[in-house]
């Protein structure tokens, strides 16, 4: 199923909405063949150089981006009924009072600073009051979170994480929405690779180093987060009208929105695989039906066993893509690992043989 949603995905790309651009046929050229952490920094230098429209621009571009099919502005943060450029915000009391305009990354994490400041594909209009509830608070989920106000109209909640990796307080979004979010923000960590978005709350999404190339990366609570938003909800026909809307305004494109399987080449199970534009589905794993991996979570010695490990090339990657352990079996079909020199983090293991490849998180 897998393969044919995200086949049938990359149909829509071609054939939708001729009003608007679309990429052209060379657009990724530059990142075929790539791969983890190679591939991000390719499209990195893709969509990068773009056309800044200013913050004031932007409901300019919403005309176009962010319209319902009767001509509304569409709103992710309520059910509202707004008319482009009209209630726009200044000050405002209650849910449905006005609209403005939504960082999905909020300024206080990268200063305010430009281009960051006025990308459309990051900044979306929304309902005045839920956005203020937001505030600068990571996405996330809350089981017992609270609608901004109680009001019917409100979409999200906000409420204290219940997904591992951070405790304190987020927003999580409509579950509509939720992979919108999520390729939004594999978008500006690669659009955006060179610039840090760790100032206030930030760390918790973000990670910086300026000395790594890329400088910019995802969190592992992020990362797992967002590819889970990002399975859960596939691309719709909203994110491929918009990306192309914005591409007639900015020239460059959300590349997770025309090719959604690219988040998983980089972060997810295809770290490994070699990426090419006109395979758009996830590569198949061979199904090694012997083959244990254990135990998972791991802290010092990890198990591989099955009867197809004889000869096999075994990697142990990190989220990045970047090779930590590499070795060779040729003759034990039962092998142990120590891994107690690791990090704390998600990695993946890649064994491949003479039947094929599989990798496992």
């Amino acid at each position: 199923m897998k393969k044919f949603i995200i086949t049938h995905l990359f149909i829509i790309v071609i054939f939708s909405a001729n009003l608007f651009a679309q990429p052209s046929a060379t657009y990724y050229n530059n990142a075929e063949g790539k791969t983890g952490v190679q591939l991000r920094i390719a499209l990195f230098q893709i969509i990068s150089p773009h056309t800044n429209v200013g913050y004031g621009g932007l409901y300019d571009v919403y005309e176009t981006s962010d319209v319902t099919p009767d001509g509304k502005v569409w709103d992710m943060y309520s059910t509202c009924v707004w008319i482009p450029n009209v209630k726009k915000c200044g000050s405002y009391s209650n849910v449905c009072d006005c609209y403005n305009r939504e960082h999905s990354i909020p300024q206080s994490w990268f200063n305010e600073a430009n281009p960051m400041v006025a990308d459309a594909f990051h900044v979306y209009p929304t309902d005045g009051k839920v956005n203020g509830q937001r505030s600068n608070h990571p996405f996330g989920e809350c089981a017992n979170g609270v609608k901004c106000d109680n009001n019917a109209h409100a979409l999200g909640k906000l409420g204290t994480s219940t997904f591992s990796g951070y405790s304190s307080t987020v927003f999580e979004p409509d579950d509509e929405y939720k992979g919108d979010f999520a390729r939004t923000y594999f978008y500006m960590a690669t659009c955006y690779a060179d610039k840090n978005f760790t100032s206030g709350q930030g760390d918790v999404v973000f990670t910086y180093s300026s000395s790594g190339n890329p400088k910019c990366n995802l969190t592992n609570y992020a990362v797992n987060l967002f590819l889970k938003w990002s399975r859960q909800d596939p691309v719709s026909q909203k994110e491929i009208d918009r990306n192309n809307a914005i591409d007639n305004h900015q020239h460059n494109r959300n590349p997770f929105i025309d090719f959604p399987e690219l988040g998983e080449y980089i972060w997810g199970d295809s770290i490994g695989y070699v990426w090419h534009s006109n395979s758009p589905s996830a590569i198949e794993e061979v199904k090694f039906s012997t083959l244990e991996i254990y135990p998972n979570p791991v802290e010092t010695e990890l198990v591989v066993s099955g009867q197809w490990l004889v000869v096999s090339d075994v990697q142990i990657f990190d989220i990045t893509g970047k090779t930590v352990l590499a070795t060779h079996y040729s003759l034990l079909t039962t092998n142990s690992i120590d891994v107690s020199n690791l990090p704390q983090g998600l990695y993946f293991i890649k064994i491949n043989n003479q039947i094929g490849k599989f990798i496992k998180k």
